[in-house]
């Protein structure tokens, strides 16, 4: 039998409060393999992730984990920083962000809470957080603008698990996906565009991805066609020609099919292709993490360099940026719209503001219009 939760200090008529649960993958406590074998333990263990019979499942991860923690520790010790390990200190400060622009616009109370699929916060902890200031409407917002089972999905199963045990559970909604969001690509673009003021074009443009598995695709998984309208949508507001830019996939882990073209693959080829400098932006990652900092930024310009390319560089994620926290206070407040403290009062007015101002953020940095 189900054991429910008690509603500890609950008070008829006390305070209730929009929460917005903002989630990411996560990210081990510290790089040491003590550390990363309990990450990796948590996060292949989950059948979102690793879609494999459990039984046989199980024996194959005991291997990974008496190998893989170990290599992952020292490449994770490379990108550590005073803060810890970047995904958390980024998201921690996105977090922060959108609390602060979300008690601009908002009519009521509202408490953003961050929580990891797989480490810490927890879910489970920020829920818990939420719960205790009063949180009787709940958003989550999972930073995966693409949606795949083995992300999303996995979070709402995450927060299923933990609200099944509550007593009195809160008015629910969940942002699926946001890969045409014009507030996102329009931060992306200048993000971009920030960088080509700077440091000028390259030859080619990619959008590199995280990979799952092809199966996943053929299994009814969005994941790959909304990557590609992200890209294309991306393409088309920096006014690219079809020739200058190309999506691949990275972080395929195993020997089945993974996505393609893999992102590795594509980069030691390039030179041969007369390509000699690349530029890499990583659209589906909200916060730089070890994918971005030590894969693309750094062993993928090994392998470009390493085949005879002469300039390679690594565009930066989102992070906190202001316009994509705005990106996200509206996405948040699209999501609330009808609750007492939600996007009812979210006007157009600062809509139009705020895409006045990432355009003129644009024009700033070289943009033609």
């Amino acid at each position: 039998m189900t054991q429910y939760q008690g509603e500890a200090g609950y008070q008829h008529g006390s305070r209730s409060c929009t929460g917005v649960l903002v989630t990411n993958l996560g990210t081990p406590d510290a790089p040491t393999p003590t550390a990363l074998r309990r990450y990796l333990a948590q996060f292949l263990w989950d059948p979102r992730v690793v879609e494999f019979p459990r039984p046989l499942w199980w024996l194959i991860l005991r291997i990974i984990l008496r190998i893989r923690p170990r290599r992952a520790a020292r490449s994770y010790a490379r990108i550590w920083t005073e803060e810890g390990s970047p995904l958390l200190a980024i998201s921690r400060r996105q977090a922060a962000a959108l609390q602060a622009a979300l008690q601009e616009h908002f009519g009521g109370p509202v408490e953003v809470m961050l929580g990891m699929r797989y480490g810490h916060p927890s879910i489970g902890e920020a829920l818990e957080q939420l719960r205790s200031r009063g949180a009787r409407r709940l958003l989550v917002l999972p930073l995966y603008p693409q949606y795949s089972a083995a992300t999303t999905a996995s979070t709402f199963d995450a927060v299923a698990d933990v609200l099944k045990s509550w007593r009195w559970i809160p008015e629910l909604r969940f942002v699926q996906h946001y890969p045409d969001d014009p507030g996102y690509i329009a931060a992306l673009a200048a993000s971009i565009r920030e960088h080509w003021a700077e440091h000028g074009r390259a030859d080619r443009l990619l959008f590199s991805f995280h990979g799952v598995p092809r199966r996943y695709l053929h299994a009814g998984d969005p994941y790959h066609c909304e990557c590609q309208r992200t890209a294309r949508l991306l393409a088309e507001a920096l006014e690219l020609p079809d020739t200058s830019w190309q999506v691949t996939f990275q972080s395929r882990f195993g020997r089945e099919e993974w996505l393609q073209p893999y992102t590795d693959e594509t980069l030691k080829s390039l030179p041969g292709q007369g390509i000699r400098s690349v530029q890499v932006v990583c659209p589906g990652f909200s916060a730089d993490c070890l994918e971005t900092l030590e894969e693309i930024a750094e062993q993928n310009r090994d392998f470009f360099l390493g085949a005879g390319g002469e300039r390679y560089e690594y565009i930066p994620a989102l992070n906190d940026r202001p316009d994509h926290i705005e990106a996200l206070a509206r996405l948040v407040g699209r999501h609330t719209g009808g609750w007492p403290e939600g996007g009812a009062h979210w006007s157009e007015h600062a809509d139009r503001e705020s895409r006045e101002a990432s355009r003129r953020s644009a024009l700033a940095a070289g943009a033609a219009r």
